[in-house]
């Protein structure tokens, strides 16, 4: 059996061999990511931290995001996006390693540095594999049914589904073992990836010919720069409720224990990551430019949050059933703009393009973090919901500037 599905992979092409290994290596990368997160969340909740403390722990986490996604693009089109891939197996191995320390040396210090290794870690491997994408698929004109479209959507909706699998395994994991034995289990599952990551994957994928100087992260391209801002936005709408309010709310204020706060999050992301697959049909159900599409779906998307803070939070389940639905939305969202992104990249350094695009990804991120423990723990959740209609509107506002351009 195992020799005749080794056979087969053997026989398929090889930029099909690679997409697998790519995103092998993110979907195992991510559950980690996942777990951790919410490992971190629900842990230092229990030992006293407030919702904004909470938050503070991924300052550096988002932060250094930001720097990661610059340098990392640069680091891409000179190294090679295998070597930066493994880069980033490598530094969250070592975030890891750095949160098996006793109890007593889990200061808030140490712990943002670690989700600072983390933050970097996530963003070398996230800038790879949506670059190695665009090297292994040759661009095509924009639109549903462009196979460009469809590799990046089952990338990133099969990432997303794995991170909502990484919140419940979280949650799971504090509650049978323990902080610290989760820790070490996800620790030895990466070394194991990363030895077969060193081992099969191609040197100088996406390496340029000639070395780009550092400048050049910064792009000049209008459509680049304009969907990196709308992306900003966009995220930090869906982070200001998600990474602290909601799941401090329903802990605090319903009562919901750590394996049902994480297996809701998990749902979220895992449905999230489903409809991110399906995308391409969704999107083609609109007729429009590319500029019309966008605007369009961030406009649905932005009338959920508003409804939402108008209803009363105390119903539970009127709360979890708009939030799936703004999941369902938002996913359409997010999947047309990282098939924007890669687009819109240039054909050589498609890393620096992607790299800055995720950079404003992170920026949102980062802001969607912080207001998500401030706002929360001053003006509650409901506020938190109008910040982020507020945010997706502005997004909508910035496609705008988009270029039109024929469906295909």
């Amino acid at each position: 059996m195992a020799d005749s599905l080794a056979s087969r992979v053997r026989a398929l092409p090889f930029e099909v061999r690679q997409y697998l290994l790519i995103t092998g290596n993110y979907w195992a990368f991510t559950l980690t990511d996942g777990a951790l997160r919410m490992l971190v969340v629900l842990h230092f909740h229990q030992l006293g931290y407030s919702p904004l403390e909470v938050a503070m722990l991924f300052l550096f986490y988002e932060a250094f995001g930001v720097v990661t996604n610059l340098v990392g693009g640069w680091l891409g089109a000179r190294l090679g996006l295998n070597r930066t891939m493994n880069l980033g197996l490598g530094l969250q191995i070592l975030a890891l390693a750095m949160l098996l320390v006793p109890a007593t040396a889990l200061s808030v210090p140490w712990v943002m540095t670690a989700q600072a290794l983390s933050g970097v870690a996530k963003d070398l491997n996230k800038m790879s594999a949506k670059s190695a994408v665009r090297v292994l698929v040759p661009g095509d004109s924009v639109g549903a049914g462009s196979a460009l479209y469809r590799w990046v959507a089952i990338l990133t909706g099969s990432k997303n589904a794995l991170k909502g699998a990484g919140f419940f395994l979280g949650g799971a994991l504090l509650a049978l073992i323990g902080f610290r034995a989760a820790v070490l289990v996800m620790a030895l599952m990466l070394c194991g990836v990363l030895v077969l990551s060193l081992w099969r994957l191609t040197a100088d994928l996406g390496r340029q010919t000639r070395k780009p100087k550092f400048r050049e992260v910064f792009s000049s391209s209008r459509a680049v720069n304009v969907l990196s801002a709308a992306r900003l936005c966009l995220f930090a709408s869906r982070d200001v409720w998600f990474v602290v309010a909601l799941p401090v709310f329903l802990f605090e204020q319903h009562g919901w224990s750590h394996w049902t706060v994480g297996g809701l999050l998990a749902i979220w992301v895992i449905g999230y990551g489903g409809v991110q697959t399906q995308a391409p049909r969704l999107t083609g159900l609109v007729k429009g430019g590319a500029r019309g599409v966008t605007v369009f779906w961030a406009l649905a998307l932005a009338g959920l949050p508003a409804l939402l803070a108008l209803l009363p939070l105390a119903e539970v389940g009127a709360l979890v059933t708009g939030l799936l639905a703004f999941g369902v939305l938002f996913a359409v969202n997010s999947s047309w703009h990282s098939y924007l992104i890669v687009h819109y990249a240039r054909a050589d350094g498609v890393s620096m393009d992607v790299g800055f695009y995720y950079m404003a990804n992170a920026m949102g991120r980062l802001a969607g973090t912080l207001l998500s423990g401030w706002v929360y723990q001053t003006h509650g959740l409901a506020a938190c919901l109008w910040i982020s209609a507020a945010l997706v509107v502005a997004s909508a506002l910035m496609a705008l500037a988009l270029p039109r351009e024929a469906r295909a």
